[in-house]
């Protein structure tokens, strides 16, 4: 568990807060009130640490790390522990969510939003910047397997990550839980796009809170003027225009 999502957690354990995880599509009017119960934001802020080397030469290159720019955005990258779908920790001095400056502002933007819907909720980021040599260590742990459809090959060219313009981003409870969306983050099966989402639906693979959840999502983050991908209902792009991706500097180190 990162640093900040630690220091974020124990702020949040301190708050009282009424919040349900029914998965039952016919919740009551009751328990739907105290899933919105509004958690005191007022708790205290995540204190700063020093940069890491990776995380200064992140910010030399003009990119900024959301939690000063709004701390009550939870991080938790899954790539600086060894929980993720390749079973290994990528990112060794990499804890802070590093990004575009225009990507954060509209992240903030998206956060601001989703807090005037749902007060008890917040963002929870698993994935921003990504150096290409990461890149380039899991594009080799997959080449050959089934999950090669699932990364971009750095060979060929770059994904929004290595440009610090995409964010892997949940919605998280006030007690620190993620919201149930139908699937795991970096699970690649039918169950992580957003295209036949009505059909997942029909054919009881994801249920209605789900889809609301991942209705939420996307209603707070394309209002920010951020874009969705097909393949991966967590995935946000600054912009999906391949004019504007030319103009971008590549995190190459």
């Amino acid at each position: 568990m990162s640093r900040v999502l630690k220091t974020w957690l124990l702020t949040v354990a301190l708050v009282a807060c009424a919040c349900s995880h029914s998965e039952d599509a016919g919740v009551g009017v009751a328990q739907e009130t105290a899933e919105q119960a509004v958690c005191d934001s007022g708790a205290g802020e995540a204190t700063q640490e020093e940069d890491s080397p990776t995380e200064a030469k992140l910010r030399a290159m003009g990119l900024v790390d959301i939690a000063e720019m709004d701390s009550s955005i939870a991080v938790h990258l899954v790539y600086a522990t060894p929980y993720n779908f390749l079973g290994k920790q990528l990112y060794h001095d990499l804890n802070k969510a590093f990004m575009l400056p225009e990507m954060a502002e509209k992240l903030v933007k998206a956060q601001q939003e989703l807090k005037k819907i749902r007060p008890d909720l917040n963002l929870l980021i698993y994935d921003a910047s990504r150096p290409v040599s990461v890149q380039r260590e899991m594009w080799e742990m997959v080449k050959g397997t089934d999950k090669m459809m699932f990364v971009s090959n750095p060979n060929r060219g770059h994904g929004m990550h290595n440009y610090g313009a995409a964010v892997d981003v949940t919605l998280m409870d006030c007690t620190g839980q993620p919201l149930p969306m139908g699937s795991e983050y970096d699970y690649f099966g039918e169950e992580a796009k957003t295209t036949n989402e009505q059909q997942l639906l029909q054919d009881g693979r994801i249920t209605k809170r789900e889809l609301e959840n991942r209705l939420l999502l996307r209603k707070v983050m394309t209002g920010a003027g951020l874009h969705t991908i097909q393949s991966e209902w967590w995935h946000f792009n600054l912009t999906n225009s391949d004019t504007e991706r030319q103009k971008l500097e590549l995190i190459d180190f």
